[in-house]
């Protein structure tokens, strides 16, 4: 067999964060190569028709974009529509000025650094300059603040939800999980809506690819990567074999170790997602039990169902227990509200619209045995959980495909396993990570760096990763370019 030509740069993975990797590296000069396992790129980031004769494109698994840095975008050429809610949530989230104040100083301080070396804790300390902020966030449970600021049940669970998107945790874990994620969550802005869905996202990431020069290939799956710290081979199902100067990792850091044929570090435990997702299309928006709250107000917006503090409490000890939550807590909204381009115009002028829910502390052990039997579990126990906040049962109001089948599809942290190579189903690849160093070594560095000198991690799972952000990708470009 011949020796395989040597790029510059290939990558594992097609997601966003590797086609922005693939971009910046491919402008800067750079030959690059992504491999995707799937028959498309976008990873997380895609859009589908879910229910055969409907034609409606939804954001399948991710569905928001806020962590994405206006400029970023701007620097790729991307002309996606991030539009706006005009509702945030329904209920209305808490009014809080000193909070509202703290929130902000952290976001205008921190997430800049984002697309930056590493700071150290002290200097990341330091930039903040309010040692109340600092130990409220970074250093105590969020328990402690939340339960200090509000009084109302309701506004602590709001507010907690944020800290609980894709994270198994606790208000009062000593580990503070439940705080790194809740940083993430608020220092990016709004929430918004990308028009088109999220395949106008990845879609436009992959013309941008392309356009600089980068080659993307799919229903390429790589089950090996060999790396010497100078040169790397990517080796694929298919027996195709690809050397590089440099690799990125697009996927998980468990995948990545798996490809390297080294042991996963027992220190860190396996990554275990924690959230049911489930797709819906409506023929009508159901009404509220609150009479005075229009549907369409309250869906545009994040719909809070059943996420008192208490309410999510309880769950998360049901949940440990190894039980489906008696009441799930979760989230819903409708993207067509806002951006109606990803239905069809004979379904517009039905009224038909999407619905999107995002299921709290459902950890991928309640699907460890009989997973079917558990899956229709957790899914009937959050459909009646939604349902005791309207007035008329959901079930009534679910649009039927041609074929009769309601429009509802639903995925289990194992089925994202399956689809998508995350670990444990696992959204971030693994619990998330302060955005500062926390080794002296790792100041200065862009919190990618693997073991190997030239195997980078370009994915969610690197320091700084998670959401729909492109930080990662760009991070590790920076860091392949300062080193080579």
């Amino acid at each position: 067999m011949p020796t395989p030509s040597t790029r510059d740069v290939v990558i594992v993975g097609g997601g966003h964060n590797a086609l922005v990797a693939a971009t910046i590296l491919a402008r800067a000069g750079r030959s690059v190569l992504v491999l995707e396992r799937r028959d498309e790129v976008g990873g997380a980031t895609v859009s589908t028709s879910p229910f055969r004769g409907v034609d409606a494109r939804l954001s399948r698994y991710s569905y928001l974009v806020s962590l994405f840095p206006t400029v970023l975008a701007r620097s790729l050429g991307l002309s996606v529509d991030l539009r706006r809610r005009r509702v945030a949530a329904y209920p209305p989230l808490p009014e809080n000025a000193a909070w509202a104040s703290m929130l902000a100083r952290v976001a205008e301080r921190v997430f800049p650094t984002l697309v930056e070396p590493l700071r150290s804790r002290e200097e990341m300390r330091r930039l903040i300059d309010d040692d109340a902020t600092w130990g409220a966030l970074f250093e105590t449970p969020l328990s402690e603040t939340l339960e200090r600021t509000f009084d109302s049940d309701l506004d602590r669970g709001t507010v907690l939800t944020d800290a609980l998107i894709g994270t198994f945790a606790p208000a009062d874990d000593p580990q503070l999980r439940q705080n790194r994620c809740f940083l993430y969550h608020v220092i990016g802005g709004s929430w918004n809506v990308p028009v088109g869905g999220m395949g106008a996202l990845s879609g436009g990431l992959a013309d941008a690819a392309r356009a600089a020069g980068a080659e993307l290939v799919t229903d390429a799956e790589v089950v090996a990567v060999a790396a010497d710290g100078r040169s790397a081979e990517v080796t694929c199902a298919d027996g195709g074999r690809y050397a590089a100067r440099n690799v990125l990792a697009g996927v998980a850091p468990a995948v990545l170790s798996a490809l390297l044929g080294e042991c996963s570090r027992a220190a860190e435990a396996p990554p275990e997602g924690a959230q049911l997702k489930i797709n819906m299309l409506l023929s009508r928006l159901p009404r509220l039990l609150d009479a005075s709250a229009r549907p369409e107000d309250a869906f545009t917006g994040t719909f809070h169902v059943n996420e008192g503090y208490e309410q999510l409490a309880r769950a998360y000890r049901e949940a440990s227990a190894g039980e489906v939550p008696s009441v799930p807590p979760c989230e819903v909204y409708c993207h067509s509200l806002t951006d109606p381009s990803i239905l069809s115009g004979e379904l517009r002028a039905r009224g038909v619209h999407t619905m999107t829910l995002f299921g709290l502390h459902m950890p991928a052990r309640l699907f460890g045995g009989d997973a079917a039997t558990s899956k229709l579990k957790a899914v009937e126990a959050t459909l009646r959980s939604v349902d005791s906040v309207l007035a008329e049962p959901l079930e009534d109001c679910l649009l039927r495909a041609p074929d009769g089948a309601p429009c509802l599809e639903s995925l289990t942290p194992p089925e994202l396993e399956a689809e998508l190579g995350m670990p444990g189903g696992h959204i971030f690849h693994r619990d998330l990570a302060w955005p500062f160093a926390e080794s002296e070594e790792d100041v200065g560095r862009w919190g990618v760096e693997t073991q190997h000198p030239n195997v980078w991690l370009c994915g969610a799972g690197a320091r700084r990763g998670g959401a729909v952000s492109g930080i990662p990708g760009h991070n590790a470009a920076q860091a392949v370019l300062a080193a080579c």
